[in-house]
């Protein structure tokens, strides 16, 4: 039931669909790779939730980042879903007693999803962020138009910044960083979730770069950094800068962001391109408010995007997951 040339017969796919869709699904990005995302399947409806053990107060406060992140694999599980040969229908915040509850899908056949779903689907594996310098993405006029279009159905509108605004959004992501550097409660937070090997979740050093390759990608959150190395040479960020935002600030559109941003990265792995989303500049403050005066109409940012080409220089090892067990429970049909 699962394989993508298959199409689905029966009303809603078996538990080693939902499971081996929902494993696919979890390779979603999220803040420091906390995951905080909890499926249940009762049978005939699957269910996502907010991981509540898994907020971050230090550096998401309002727990913006983790619907963000929530939503980024809400769209990855539906992707994988259509994929196999399922539609989703999706309520968004079904119980208004359940903050946490944020999705309820209910299923039907199938047969003929979107020619991109496929191409987007397989791309789930290859994704991963790209700390490192870029190269410039080829004709990026055309990817802009297509990930625009790809932005709209979520309510969130994608915005391509000019080059000349580079300087002016550095600043505002160093300026986020220097309001955490003497903040002991983030250090602390950022120390439990990054550069540790042999565990499930958060930021491996693998996944670091070095002070000397932080100097050359001048948009960046700040991570603790791995042993000297200086990987693709001399080369200076060129990746070009998009950023995600909606007309307001709410719990809705936190979640409908992620969408976007999962339908964004991943149309940019199947072409081929290297994305690194940031969410530390939007989350308060004067950073934010920089990001939005680069916006040529009013907006809420929510989520900036480095989007290049990578050299051809090898891929990094993907960063770990969680057991599926860890964050998915089958019941019984209600």
């Amino acid at each position: 039931m699962t394989a993508m040339d298959h199409v689905a017969t029966t009303p809603i796919p078996d538990r080693p669909a939902v499971q081996a869709a929902l494993r696919l699904a979890g390779r979603a990005p999220s803040i420091h790779n906390t995951q905080p995302w909890h499926w249940v399947f009762d049978g005939g409806r699957l269910h996502l939730f907010a991981d509540l053990d898994r907020v971050l107060p230090a550096a998401d406060p309002r727990n913006r980042q983790q619907l963000i992140s929530c939503g980024a694999v809400l769209h990855h599980a539906r992707t994988a879903f259509a994929a196999a040969g399922w539609h989703t229908d999706t309520e968004r915040f079904p119980d208004p007693h359940r903050p946490d509850h944020l999705a309820a899908i209910e299923f039907r056949p199938w047969p003929d999803p979107p020619a991109g779903v496929p191409r987007r689907a397989h791309a789930i594996a290859e994704r991963y962020s790209d700390r490192l310098p870029m190269l410039a993405p080829p004709e990026f006029d055309t990817t802009a138009r297509a990930l625009r279009r790809l932005a709209e159905p979520h309510d969130v509108d994608l915005d391509v910044l000019p080059e000349e605004s580079r300087p002016r959004l550095a600043a505002a992501s160093e300026q986020a960083a220097a309001a955490h550097r003497e903040d002991l409660f983030y250090q602390q937070e950022l120390a439990w979730w990054t550069g540790h090997s042999d565990v499930a979740e958060g930021v491996p050093e693998t996944a670091l770069v070095s002070a000397e390759e932080a100097t050359r990608t001048d948009i960046a959150r700040s991570f603790p950094t791995a042993p000297h190395s200086a990987r693709r040479g001399a080369l200076a960020d060129a990746a070009r800068l998009v950023v995600l935002s909606c007309a307001t600030d709410t719990r809705e559109l936190w979640l409908q962001t992620g969408e976007a941003l999962s339908a964004v990265l991943l149309e940019c792995a199947a072409a081929g391109l290297s994305t690194c989303a940031l969410t530390h500049v939007t989350e308060s403050g004067i950073a934010r408010r920089t990001v939005a005066e680069l916006l040529p109409h009013p907006a809420v940012p929510q989520v900036v995007i480095r989007i290049g080409l990578a050299p051809d220089d090898g891929r990094p090892a993907p960063t770990p997951r969680r057991p599926l067990d860890d964050c998915l429970e089958l019941r019984s049909e209600q």
